[in-house]
């Protein structure tokens, strides 16, 4: 059966055409639950235990998809003209449904019924699209409530009251909103807070219909329409940029402009509810104009501030708890108000005007909600106000409604910011997932981890299908690659710190018949089995890299990958790409004779920083290794000697070391790695390798080839080091790396043996990368 449908549009060209197009329906579209006779096994994503049916509207998916994603919501349909719709309108929404229906564990079905002949509906003449869709959705509930009659129940799922009322009168179905799904499933008090924020209208009916609702007054002023904004933009006289905050306070921070300079903002009512990242409007307002509540920067958040601005009705329930915690600052920086700087230098103030775009995170803020200030505790089971403080000085406090704020108190949350209207003091945010006890070291690193955005997913079966089978070794096919070669004679070892695991770089030297040196750096082959746009490949990118913690390392590949099959291990065959080179006895590098392969070598040695020095500074070893690693530093001093001559910049950034209790996790001791001649031999032919192969990429793809550069500081970045170096009687010159380097190997006080390492860390603060 088919359907033929035709409509106009307009091109970009403005010309007017007419487009027909062939809509195929069919009888045979599996329904996914094992219930129907007619869906095969392997198509029955759906329970037959299940307690009942969901199906879900766009409404739902789009603003609900926290409640979604909870782990005790499944068994639920998604019709196919709900997945379109959040398509083309918000992509985040539809990726996050469409990962739920991917994912084995969880029991999501996308029942495509806009190709199914019983459910298809085509749109009836003035029908609005979106009460299409609705009737659409309504009859999916219809056709599996025939489907299965008296052996399931289904669910609709609705965010809206008006297509909820019709699935109860056209389809005799059960249909509820989020809030009143979450109030029947009692086994779960979770699923009422993910709830709580979605249709806020629904808590607060009680309170409406005794009178207790305020008349809310407006705190921010309104933001300025599109138009309007647009027009400044042009005009000059409003400036648009990504909204910079302090690290230390949320309604401090700066907007760059067109006009050169950035302009600075230091006020609660002049951020107008921007936060962090967020890409904002602004207007230059004068230093002596007060903002819009006539108070000083900071006021208006303080704790002096008039307890019936919170622009909450809190009840009289709540009178004198969330809405006094609606105010106050716990960090003293924020009330500090602007400084008496120098008129002259003092960068112009400004204020928001109007939000081009939020930047709100998806994935949500990690935080705490704060006790009552009154002392009391809080009534379990009680749906309340409660303040969430992010972890991130760079986010304001947030309202978030709870009913297990006695539950949630001491623990690490995770909230998403679903409002900010103007008569809200705060954002509102709701409750997403509980990640830990405050203080507890897993907790707390997930909480790190999480505010970095690092994935600690699991590696899929489909990323781990594209691994070779283990054990792994080089096989007759790798040897006989005319583009590899057979590097195994040469005397590589390797250098690490103590218990690396991912060896991927490897090292060796060998005396030439012409008195010249090959010197030879060698990484481990990873693109041999990360195939180009497979899972794979797909998920390195995502991860971007490996993270390492103290107790805990996040991959970027699977194990098997790193620790096994491209870890260059002792004393086993691995395949690398090397980059040789000839170089003299006095250490100049002969560039023409500069070669890159692919290679298969064999380490001799996998050793740490602190056995490969002994071996450099026994002089009774006169093995083969280290004969390597002796004349490998040799020629890593002189190549580091020749670049600190260039104007090379050596910044201090000293690596913590911390010692583990295995069992607690908590930190035992404390120290700094101590840097030895074999790190940085290390370094040194690193940095020669990398410098070599950015030479080659250049010479043979000008027109493509990116250079990652790290442009200078400037001078103004420098101020506050060199003002307080100057009672020790110590000046740097920034002029130029060179003479920075320079003025920084001067900068010492006698008998203070760290001050010069206290400088160059300094220094590096001063970067702008």
């Amino acid at each position: 059966m088919w359907q033929k449908n035709a409509y106009l549009k307009k091109t970009r060209q403005g010309n007017v055409v007419k487009v027909v197009r062939e809509h195929y329906l069919r009888d045979d579209i599996p329904s996914g639950t094992p219930l129907d006779p007619q869906c095969s096994p392997s198509d029955a994503k759906l329970s037959a235990d299940a307690r009942h049916y969901l199906v879900v509207d766009t409404n739902v998916v789009l603003k609900a998809t926290d409640f979604l994603e909870h782990s005790s919501i499944d068994d639920v349909i998604v019709p196919s003209i709900v997945l379109q719709e959040a398509k083309s309108r918000n992509l985040s929404a539809y990726h996050r449904i469409r990962a739920l229906a991917a994912d084995p564990q969880r029991r999501f079905y996308v029942f495509a019924n806009e190709n199914h002949r019983d459910t298809y509906v085509k749109q009836k003449d003035g029908e609005l699209i979106n009460d299409r869709n609705d009737r659409a959705i309504r009859a999916v509930v219809s056709w599996y409530k025939q489907l299965l009659g008296d052996k399931m129940q289904v669910i609709l799922l609705s965010g809206d009251r008006e297509n909820r009322r019709l699935a109860r009168e056209e389809c005799g179905a059960q249909a509820c909103s989020v809030q009143e799904y979450a109030r029947m499933r009692t086994d779960d008090k979770e699923l009422l807070d993910l709830a709580a924020h979605w249709g806020q209208q629904e808590f607060d009916e009680d309170d409406e219909s005794e009178g207790k609702s305020k008349k809310r007054r407006r705190i921010y002023e309104d933001h300025r329409p599109l138009s309007s904004l647009t027009q400044g933009i042009k005009n000059g006289t409003l400036h648009q940029g990504v909204l910079n905050v302090s690290r230390y306070c949320w309604h401090e921070g700066f907007v760059p402009s067109s006009i050169g300079q950035e302009i600075r903002i230091e006020d609660v009512n002049r951020m107008n509810r921007a936060m962090a990242g967020d890409v904002v409007v602004v207007e230059i307002v004068p230093d002596n104009v007060a903002s819009r509540s006539g108070s000083r920067p900071g006021a208006a958040y303080g704790p002096d501030a008039d307890e019936e601005d919170d622009g909450y009705d809190v009840g009289d329930e709540t009178t004198g708890l969330e809405a006094s915690a609606v105010h106050g600052v716990d960090d003293a920086i924020c009330l500090q108000g602007p400084q008496d700087d120098d008129s002259s230098t003092k960068p112009p103030s400004g204020q928001v005007v109007g939000i081009i775009k939020r930047a709100w995170r998806t994935r949500g803020y990690c935080g705490t909600i704060m006790p009552p200030r009154d002392g009391k505790d809080f009534v379990p089971g009680r749906a309340r106000w409660v303040r969430f403080r992010p972890k991130d000085r760079r986010f304001p406090h947030m309202m978030m409604r709870t009913a297990q704020a006695d539950q949630l108190l001491g623990k690490n949350i995770v909230a998403v910011v679903e409002e900010w209207q103007s008569h809200r003091r705060l954002p509102d945010c709701r409750y997403v997932r509980t990640i830990g006890t405050v203080g507890d070291t897993e907790a707390e690193t997930d909480v790190l981890l999480m505010e970095n955005d690092i994935a600690t997913s699991p590696f899929t079966p489909e990323v781990l299908a594209c691994l070779p089978p283990l054990p792994w070794d080089v096989g007759p096919a790798d040897v006989a690659d005319p583009h590899r070669r057979d590097l195994r004679h040469l005397c590589v070892c390797s250098v690490d710190p103590p218990g690396c695991k991912d060896i991927d770089d490897a090292l060796h030297v060998r005396l030439l018949p012409n008195g010249n040196y090959e010197l030879g750096v060698h990484i481990a082959d990873v693109t041999h089995f990360v195939k180009p746009e497979t899972a794979l490949d797909t998920e390195a990118a995502q991860r971007g890299t490996t993270v390492y913690l103290v107790q805990r390392r996040i991959d970027m590949l699977p194990k098997a990958l790193t620790e096994d099959i491209c870890s260059l291990r002792g004393n086993v065959d691995r395949l690398a790409f090397s980059v040789l080179w000839e170089a003299t006895l006095e250490g100049d590098v002969l560039h023409d004779k500069t070669t890159f392969t692919k290679s298969i070598i064999r380490s001799r040695a996998a050793l740490t920083y602190e056995e490969a020095q002994t071996r450099i500074d026994d002089d009774r070893l006169t093995d083969d290794v280290s004969m390597s690693l002796k004349a490998l530093a040799r020629f890593g001093q002189i190549l580091r000697k020749r670049r600190m001559e260039k104007g090379a910049l050596e910044l201090a950034s000293p690596e913590v070391k911390l010692s583990i209790d295995t069992e607690s996790l908590n930190p035992t001791d404390i120290g700094l790695s101590q840097v030895r001649l074999a790190n940085k031999m290390v370094e040194e032919m690193m940095l020669l390798a990398n410098s070599t192969v950015a030479e080659k990429i250049l010479s043979r793809f000008p027109s493509s080839a990116c250079l990652r550069r790290h442009p200078a500081a400037p001078r103004s970045k420098y101020e506050p080091l060199l003002k307080a170096l100057e009672p020790h009687g110590v000046s740097l010159d920034v002029t130029s790396n060179k003479r920075l380097a320079e003025t920084l190997d001067g900068a010492v006080l006698p008998g203070d043996p760290f001050f010069n390492t206290i400088v160059r860390m300094m220094a590096t603060r001063c970067m702008n990368e």
